[in-house]
């Protein structure tokens, strides 16, 4: 029953969407425009850079809340940090006030990874980087963290149970990147170099 509770609320607080709010406020329909996606990467492209950062600060935030509070009130349960990034990250890509139409979750994602273990938080930050600078695919940075993430934890608490939990999120992570994919291979993908010039954005 305390698994279930602390889901529930994790999930609850990962239906947070702070993309959706700043484009109401500005009369834009975000999941119109765009790639249609509840996340930094579109709210930057079409809002501008200073509501994508507020976007990745507060998606990125409620992933390490999700970990944090769970890890703290429930210290007796195991792998408890898992089940509640993971539901926070679903929670974001599944918004249960918007007909369950959010973000990809990578931002949640790193949360939650960070809240785990900020070493391997940063490393995965490192990636994403590197991965985004080189092919200009944000898409491409958030697949290649999340298929090594769950190897590594489970190697690291020497178990499958967080491989497990975490592939659960993966799989979901990878479905949803799928048009991203398709995009690219029509070479129609919004990449990182035309985010930087202002491309797309809605006036």
């Amino acid at each position: 029953m305390q698994y279930i509770l602390v889901v529930l609320a994790a999930y609850v607080l990962g239906s947070s969407s702070m993309a959706f709010y700043l484009a109401k406020l500005k009369n834009v329909d975000i999941r119109k425009n765009g790639t249609g996606n509840l996340g930094a990467s579109n709210t930057t492209v079409l809002l501008g850079w200073w509501s994508g950062i507020l976007v990745l600060i507060h998606d990125v935030g409620k992933g390490i809340l999700a970990v944090w509070l769970s890890q703290k009130l429930f210290p007796e349960l195991p792998y408890i940090g898992y089940a509640a990034g993971v539901a926070c990250a679903l929670g974001h890509i599944f918004p249960f006030y918007l007909g369950f139409r959010g973000g990809k979750g990578f931002a949640a994602c790193f949360g939650m990874t960070l809240a785990l273990d900020w070493k391997v938080g940063l490393a995965v930050a490192v990636v994403a980087v590197l991965v985004t600078v080189v092919t200009d695919y944000i898409a491409l940075a958030a697949t290649a963290t999340v298929l090594w993430v769950p190897v590594w934890f489970g190697y690291a608490e020497q178990s499958l149970v967080p491989t497990m939990i975490l592939l659960v999120l993966t799989a979901v992570m990878l479905y949803k990147h799928k048009e991203n994919y398709r995009r690219m291979l029509r070479r129609e993908e919004i990449g990182l170099r035309s985010t930087i010039k202002g491309k797309n954005r809605v006036k």
